[in-house]
């Protein structure tokens, strides 16, 4: 049982009112005394704020790249320092209490990472404000259910986003009284937003609203810090209400873990931050940052210069989810291809002698300093030359991905798991621990784990194997839904947050996450399909970039929309003397008939029972993605969404295999 990294702290099926299901309670070792507590100097996270303020005034805290008037070329970052961000976040949030906004009111912020987003998100935690992040890739019509569903008064709003707040004003006016352009506003904007009860502000008017001499109000641990939407699958979104204390302990709990276990972040480090501020994980890291006294530098908004802008910031603290991940690796590994049969042989020579020396618990910067210098070095300007700690999560980081990084990048790579319920990272692999790789590690500090039997999936929490619903306590974890007692008394039973993932205990007391709890349906001969578990064997098909497996209980078999690589597509069609484009390709009965063998050989590879192999395939030359809704904002598939926009295809895949099947 898994009892190195982690300590049993209870069995769980004999305490009371406990299911007999229900496996072992662990910690991490490093909490085997107990939990993280916040201490009582801290109350809300604007106190790791001020205090940085107060120690490093003068350091550079928010950076952007600005692009000249003339040829609208971009520059190198500028930087606003400490005092300056803590002077505008406090004058703006003396402006908003100038506008009738109270504590306890719900402030949203809408908009791209950016110095604006942290300045409103501090001047909310100022005047303990709950601020609300909008963000329309929760699907059609978010905004206003989100701005409605929380009674956002005001909202700090991205210029670019303005006319979409406008265009739902008449459905919110009840509620929105003012909006903050982060940048400017038109005089026609203004004007419109009268018409419908509301001002409209630039940054720069509103700013002139507050001052600096006001007393800000007292703040309580237990006061609600934001109120979270997550995207979900299904239904509408749901707002993850976190308390101060919770987002608080999170912090502390990383600063916790990189202190024990490698090293904690300086006022030297700098992070890149380009992962959606709306979400719960970048909030984190870049408070951590802020307690810190590290500096933030962010990207453009644009995915076409996201290396470039890493070029620029040379950052030492990455955050990433595997679709990066995938992209870094895909271009190292294409540079590394083109450089000749001699250079990919020293390469491939040096990778394996450092993987053996990892594999034998050798820490990252011992395995093979020799082969660091001549081979692997080279490969770290990829992402700016300065990178240290990479942090992946969101979704499973796939092995061989995380292995080529954990060798070539010379730098920490931690793969996490968590969700807004539990105030981002629940769990995380430790540094150097080559072992935990393929796995999101051990319970964070604030939190204790245990798993719960699924029997109609097959899984036991109580036998040898381990394996069933991930269920968390503790102090991280979330203050129920906004406005939705239901929900919350579906998850939260007993005080434990059911996460609705299938976890596996490792020996050495890591959670690997094997399967999704709601992704199961039966098929019409009976047997039940695990979809999740099945579309990640898939996944380690080389020729393929997605999948969304599908099936149903009026039939025996599966089938799958899969998005191809581009180039093994092309490739193939080279072979085949084929000069057809790639959307025609993807057309080509040769092509899906040499998909669908390939990977059902990966199936076979991987284990898969004979009715979870696919009888027939449609290419998507389009990958998978949130305009059409068919994904979230962490990549997560949208499975309703997607039967009902493949629908037609799913229709067609299944009468042709059956026109081919006896």
């Amino acid at each position: 049982m898994p009892e190195v990294y982690t300590v049993k702290v209870e069995e769980a099926r004999l305490a009371t009112h406990e299911k007999p299901s229900a496996g072992p309670v662990y910690r991490c070792i490093y909490a085997k005394d107990g939990l993280l507590e916040v201490p009582p100097h801290l109350e809300s996270p604007w106190d790791f704020f001020r205090d940085s303020a107060t120690r490093h005034p003068s350091y550079p805290m928010l950076g952007r790249r600005q692009k000249s008037k003339i040829d609208s070329k971009v520059g190198p970052y500028e930087w606003i320092t400490y005092k300056e961000a803590y002077d505008a976040a406090i004058q703006m949030g003396s402006a908003m209490k100038s506008c009738g906004v109270n504590p306890g009111d719900r402030c949203g912020i809408y908009g791209s990472n950016c110095p604006q987003w942290i300045m409103a998100m501090e001047a909310c935690n100022s005047y303990a404000v709950t601020y609300v992040p909008l963000y329309d890739t929760l699907g059609p019509n978010a905004v206003e259910f989100i701005i409605n569903h929380a009674e956002v008064s005001i909202a700090f709003v991205q210029e670019t986003k303005i006319p979409s707040v406008l265009k739902c004003l008449d459905r919110c006016s009840s509620n929105l009284k003012t909006i903050v352009s982060f940048g400017c506003v038109s005089i026609t904007q203004k004007k419109e937003a009268e018409e419908l009860g509301a001002s409209c502000f630039s940054w720069g008017e509103f700013l002139q609203l507050g001052n600096l001499d006001q007393d800000l109000p007292l703040k309580r641990k237990t006061n609600i810090c934001a109120i979270m939407y997550t995207s979900g699958t299904t239904g509408e979104p749901k707002g993850v209400i976190i308390k101060n204390e919770a987002f608080i302990a999170e912090v502390l709990s990383v600063d916790q873990l990189l202190l024990l276990t490698d090293k904690a972040a300086t006022e030297d480090d700098v992070y890149f931050s380009f992962l959606p501020l709306a979400h719960v994980y970048d909030q984190i890291m870049e408070t951590y940052c802020i307690y810190k006294g590290s500096s933030i530098g962010f990207w453009q908004g644009d995915v076409r210069f996201l290396m470039e802008d890493i070029q620029a910031l040379k950052p030492t603290i990455f955050c990433g989810v595997p679709r990066v991940f995938d992209r870094i690796y895909a271009g190292i590994n294409s540079k590394i291809s083109s450089g000749g049969a001699l250079r990919n042989a020293l390469f491939q020579y040096a990778y394996n002698y450092k993987l053996g020396y990892l594999e034998k618990g050798l820490p990252q910067d011992k395995a093979t300093p020799l082969f660091d210098r001549l081979v692997f070095d080279k490969i770290k300007p990829a992402l700016g030359g300065r990178v240290r700690l990479l942090l992946s999560g969101a979704a499973p980081l796939p092995r061989h991905v995380e292995e080529f990084l954990r060798v070539t990048l010379g730098c920490t790579l931690c793969q996490g798991y968590g969700l807004t319920e539990s105030c981002s990272g629940s769990f995380t692999a430790i540094a150097n621990v080559f072992s935990m790789m393929g796995t999101v590690g051990i319970p964070m500090t604030t939190i204790e784990a245990r798993l719960e039997s699924v029997p109609e999936m097959g899984y036991d929490a109580l036998s040898n194997e381990a394996r069933g619903e991930i269920c968390l306590r503790g102090n991280t974890l979330f203050s129920g839904y906004h406005k939705r007692q239901d929900l919350t008394e579906e998850v939260l039973v007993d005080g434990w947050f059911h996460t609705g993932d299938i976890g596996e205990w490792q020996p050495n007391g890591a959670m690997k996450i094997i399967d999704r709890k709601k992704n199961i349906f039966k098929l019409s001969q009976g047997e039940y399909v695990a979809v999740e578990n099945i579309e990640n064997k898939y996944l380690q098909c080389p020729l393929i970039a997605s999948i969304w497996v599908y099936g149903n209980s009026f039939e025996s078999f599966l089938v799958a929309v899969v998005v191809p690589e581009r180039q093994a597509l092309e490739e193939w069609a080279v072979k085949h003397n084929l000069t057809e484009d790639f959307n025609s390709l993807c057309d080509n009965q040769k092509a899906k008939k040499y998909f669908l063998d390939e990977l059902n050989s990966t199936g076979q590879k991987h284990q898969l029972r004979g009715f979870e192999l696919l009888k027939a395939v449609h290419l998507e030359p389009i990958p998978f993605d949130m305009e059409r809704d068919l994904i979230t904002p962490t990549f997560k598939l949208k499975r309703p969404q997607l039967l009902k926009h493949y629908k037609d295809y799913i229709d067609r895949l299944y009468n042709e295999a059956k026109g081919t099947t006896v």
